[in-house]
């Protein structure tokens, strides 16, 4: 079981404004890439201009941990000043349609800041999105089926437009249809570009050392959760372990843990759900915890310790995401 799974691909942090959210990367320690703004021309003969949604990426060698916002018309000059515009172009006949995907994609977005700012998109890796999509629905879930887009790498040699194939996950609920969501937020797995070619990547040498995305908390309501464990068994391929109130399910040097809403607090102090079920936590391993501890506390951060000794930096100064920093397993403190 599990074979078609292996870790976490990304998690997305959805900020209402991408330059306060690129600042607070910044100070976090984190190497961002030039957040990517498409450009389209919303009528034929028009000029293009910002439209749809912005993302940038703080990548790691297997993962990445993605910031995304939408492009704001009433905000010309909400762009940041490094940002890579980057041309949509489609043959006249192909725009309506495409500017209604644009459009589907922001109206998601816009939903999940409507819910809170703050953690609303986990993505599962798998080596085998066919086999993927043929267990689970085996298993009897929803899904979209396997869909394949282009995801730009950027390499010192220049971009490159690698093939992504990903599965988005549906919710059983009838009013979710086709939506592409599941309650927490936008649940999918995801192939990944070659290995040569992540191990080119640029920006991943973080001043806060961080190598890898290691864990995402699930938090639930209490009654929820056995539903909820349930369901991401039949996501995940395996069962989860007890660990103190949480539910954990292991994957390969990353996990996913569940946590009910009376005992989020219990992990991570001081913590409250914005909504539920909501992802409210993420953590990274970085090379030396306590050099990680001297950046964040240079920049001014709140810094508060979990209940397994992991350092974070509270939801609060954190635009909704609590941010664990783990020490990396096997790997020497500088």
């Amino acid at each position: 079981m599990g074979l078609d799974i292996d870790h976490l691909h990304h998690v997305g942090h959805v900020v209402s404004d991408m330059k306060e959210g690129l600042d607070l990367y910044r100070r976090l320690g984190f190497h961002l890439s030039p957040p990517a703004y498409p450009m389209l021309s919303p009528r034929e003969g028009e000029p293009p201009r910002p439209f749809g949604a912005a993302n940038t990426h703080a990548n790691f060698r297997r993962n990445f941990v993605e910031l995304v916002s939408c492009v704001r018309d009433d905000d010309p000059d909400g762009i940041p000043s490094d940002a890579k515009l980057v041309p949509i172009q489609a043959p006249p006949e192909h725009l309506p349609r495409l500017t209604e995907a644009i459009r589907s994609t922001v109206a998601k977005i816009a939903s999940c800041l409507a819910r809170f700012q703050g953690l609303h998109i986990l993505v599962f890796k798998t080596p085998d999105a066919d086999a993927a999509a043929g267990r689970l629905s085996a298993e009897g879930i929803r899904h979209g089926g396997v869909s394949a887009v282009r995801r730009p790498v950027d390499t010192a040699k220049g971009p490159r437009m690698e093939p992504l194939r990903f599965i988005e996950l549906d919710s059983d609920a009838p009013e979710d249809t086709g939506s592409g969501r599941v309650p927490e937020g936008r649940l999918a797995m995801a192939e990944n570009p070659a290995a040569e070619l992540l191990e080119a990547q640029l920006y991943m040498d973080h001043p806060n050392g961080a190598v890898d995305l290691v864990d995402a908390v699930l938090c639930v309501d209490r009654a929820a959760l056995p539903d909820v464990e349930r369901r991401y068994e039949k996501y995940l391929g395996r069962p989860a372990r007890a660990e103190g109130p949480a539910r954990v399910f292991d994957l390969e040097g990353s996990r996913v843990t569940l946590v009910a809403d009376a005992d989020l607090e219990a992990i991570l102090p001081g913590e409250r759900a914005p909504a539920l079920p909501a992802f409210v936590a993420y953590a990274v391993a970085v090379r030396d915890v306590a050099a990680a501890r001297r950046l964040l506390e240079e920049s001014g951060f709140p810094l508060r310790e979990s209940a397994s000794g992991d350092l974070f930096v509270p939801a609060a100064a954190a635009l909704g995401a609590a941010i664990l920093f783990r020490k990396a397993e096997g790997v020497k403190a500088g």
